[in-house]
């Protein structure tokens, strides 16, 4: 079988017109190139095929990026890839760039510059042409995605929302709960609505109504859990138990709750998700779904140094188990 003819920088140069060494500056992402040629280079190197070499000498850290410094959910994530990649002799630095679905332009400019080992994202996805510059220098990317819908050929790390959401209203269900709300997160990411359709697929199989005023979609805020509950416990029936979208929105539950006077677990049940460090803390204690964030740290980590080290792995989408964790929150709904 005859072997295919590598792409070279000096057919690209021949191929554009421009200099090799304006070429090197456009893959390194010099500033000092006009928008009209990093333009055309850009574009003969993503037609062309082109694909920079491994380089012998391994870069020494992983670049962690992420819409918003806060929540226990990214410290998590931050803990769990720095001990990975500290256990590989690599350090981790972190940028914070564009919002849920995918980081700002303007961080990848700089990141080619910067040219870390690797690179490892908190987004729903990344464009295509974002993705084609990083694959054409050689930076392999993961992403643990916290929308829930990556692009099939992105190498991703999941947790399984839907499953998750099942387990929470089934927990409920068995408790003898028939009027189930629901407060998941923004419409527009696609591990809440898997969360929420999770919860009607339990609903549905318990042969059980849901309400649309049961079903709220929220912003994954302790406030807007609170003021969901607060609606939704001022209904002429009110539920007797509330599945929210992470834990952060459940004390935010807890919260309303406890300004209308009622009792939880006597007079309201109320599971969150995610089983961060504020479940065990709040009084009472949640009930939850466990999102595996150490292991999914781990996994893209390892993910990102095998894209590295050699061939594409066959798998490069990770979907990791949730489970229920019961504590203090959840009882039989009142007589």
């Amino acid at each position: 079988m005859a072997r295919t003819q590598r792409v070279t920088l000096k057919q690209i140069a021949a191929q554009t017109g421009v200099s090799l060494t304006t070429i090197s500056k456009v893959l390194n992402g010099g500033a000092d190139v006009s928008s009209t040629t990093r333009a055309l280079v850009e574009e003969q190197l993503r037609t062309s095929g082109y694909r920079r070499r491994k380089s012998r000498q391994r870069r020494d850290y992983i670049e962690v990026v992420l819409h918003e410094l806060e929540g226990e959910w990214a410290l998590g994530i931050l803990e769990g890839v720095r001990e990975s990649a500290a256990a590989a002799g690599m350090a981790v630095s972190i940028s914070v760039s564009g919002d849920r679905r995918a980081p700002g332009p303007e961080w990848l400019d700089a990141v080619v510059r910067r040219a870390p080992t690797g690179i490892i994202l908190l987004f729903a996805g990344i464009p295509p042409a974002g993705r084609e510059r990083l694959s054409a220098r050689g930076i392999p990317y993961v992403v643990i995605d916290p929308a829930g819908d990556p692009e099939a050929d992105i190498p991703s790390v999941g947790a399984a929302n839907w499953s998750g959401g099942l387990a929470a209203t089934r927990h409920l269900l068995e408790l003898g709960h028939r009027r189930i709300a629901a407060i998941t997160g923004p419409e527009s990411v696609m591990g809440a609505l898997a969360r929420l359709d999770g919860y009607r697929a339990a609903m549905a199989s318990a042969r059980l109504p849901v309400h649309p005023e049961w079903i709220r979609f929220g912003d994954f805020r302790r406030e807007g859990g609170e003021r969901h509950a607060s609606e939704l416990l001022r209904l002429p029936e009110r539920p007797t138990a509330i599945f929210a979208g992470n834990d952060v929105q459940a004390v935010g539950v807890l919260h309303a709750a406890a300004a209308l006077g009622l009792s939880v677990p006597g007079d309201l049940s109320v599971v969150g998700y995610d089983d961060l460090a504020i479940a065990e803390l709040a009084h009472p204690r949640l009930t939850t779904i466990h999102q595996p964030l150490r292991e999914m740290a781990e996994q893209a980590t390892r993910l990102v140094l095998q894209l590295l080290d050699g061939p594409r792995p066959e798998v490069t989408r990770v979907e990791l188990a949730t489970s229920l964790v019961i504590r203090d929150s959840t009882a039989p709904p009142p007589a």
